[in-house]
């Protein structure tokens, strides 16, 4: 089940953008010095993720929607780096290594939503 895949991948990389948050930078850095190139790496990584939450969870109602519209928007962000990747490479240069704590929010996020995909799926 999708919901399966999601939890696994949320909560891994969650945890990986709490505890390594400063391999991340770097990773985002070592994408972004190879330019639009790097951008594509992103993309493809959002649209691994977010295909396969919109292909097999097309949920439209209660609190599994917002597994669907988490999906959605990395199928979104997917698109508009692979489209626009002028847009990718301005966003990457927001990271640096010293700011590399600005990972550990989104890492809670992930944690939060992998929760709330387990609370909703076992209701």
């Amino acid at each position: 089940m999708v919901q399966i895949f999601a939890v696994i991948h949320l909560t891994t990389v969650g945890l990986s953008h709490i505890a390594a948050h400063r391999a991340w930078a770097e990773f985002f850095v070592l994408l972004r010095e190879k330019g639009e190139a790097g951008v594509f790496v992103v993309a493809f990584l959002s649209l691994g993720f977010g295909s396969v939450v919109a292909a097999f969870h097309p949920v439209w109602s209660g609190l599994p929607l917002v597994l669907t519209l988490f999906g959605w928007t990395q199928v979104l962000k997917g698109l508009l780096y692979l489209c626009v990747p002028s847009y990718g490479l301005k966003k990457l240069g927001l990271v640096t290594l010293e700011r590399s704590r600005m990972f550990i929010a989104p890492g809670v996020f992930m944690l939060a939503l992998a929760g709330l995909v387990i609370w909703s799926w076992s209701s």
